[in-house]
């Protein structure tokens, strides 16, 4: 006698992909069209990988209701662009510098604690670049001795700089004030 679990493949990658059908109502069907005719999206299949990896990486079934998120030690929130933006025009160009190493410093905290790893490994720097693009600080791209900011949600170079060289422990150079940044990695 056969049983059910019988007719289950025992490894995936043997037999290749295995297909899954997802039924969505038309307007979350058209939702998608439009992203992929936009060139927003590459296909429903990249989306629902990124939105997989972005479920995976938050953490999101930790999801407290309501507005309660902690992903590792840190509370996570989210809020409007203009809400930081209105901080930020309140703290004096000078100190913008020092707010982002004081920011590094708790970021370096929250990965070590969090991930069980120092950020300032380079060997690890991806993982930590995912995360902050998951976290909303950007995407992060590092080429030779220069690390790339495209899209960053804080749009100061200096306080991107002073929070980025405390979780890294390098010493960066900016090399744009607008996004994209480009920072020179000194060694």
């Amino acid at each position: 006698m056969q049983s059910a679990d019988d007719n289950i493949p025992s490894s995936p990658k043997k037999e290749g992909a295995r297909r899954t059908t997802i039924i969505l109502r038309e307007e979350e069907r058209e939702f998608i069209d439009k992203l992929v005719k936009d060139g927003k999206e590459a296909g429903i299949r990249p989306l629902i990988s990124k939105m997989l990896d972005v479920y995976r990486s938050m953490s999101i079934y930790d999801w407290k209701y309501p507005g309660e998120y902690y992903t590792g030690i840190s509370r996570m929130a989210f809020v409007k662009i203009e809400f930081i933006n209105t901080l930020l025009q309140h703290i004096p160009p000078e100190k913008h510098y020092e707010v982002g190493r004081k920011a590094g410093e708790a970021a370096a905290i929250s990965v070590e604690a969090s991930l069980d790893f120092l950020p300032t490994d380079k060997e690890r720097w991806p993982e930590v670049f995912k995360r902050l693009r998951v976290h909303g600080f950007g995407d992060f791209y590092q080429k030779d001795k220069y690390i790339i900011v495209k899209a960053p949600f804080i749009n100061n170079h200096e306080l991107q700089r002073g929070y980025l060289e405390t979780l890294l422990g390098v010493t960066l150079e900016a090399r744009t004030i607008s996004p994209p940044f480009v920072y020179e990695i000194n060694l």
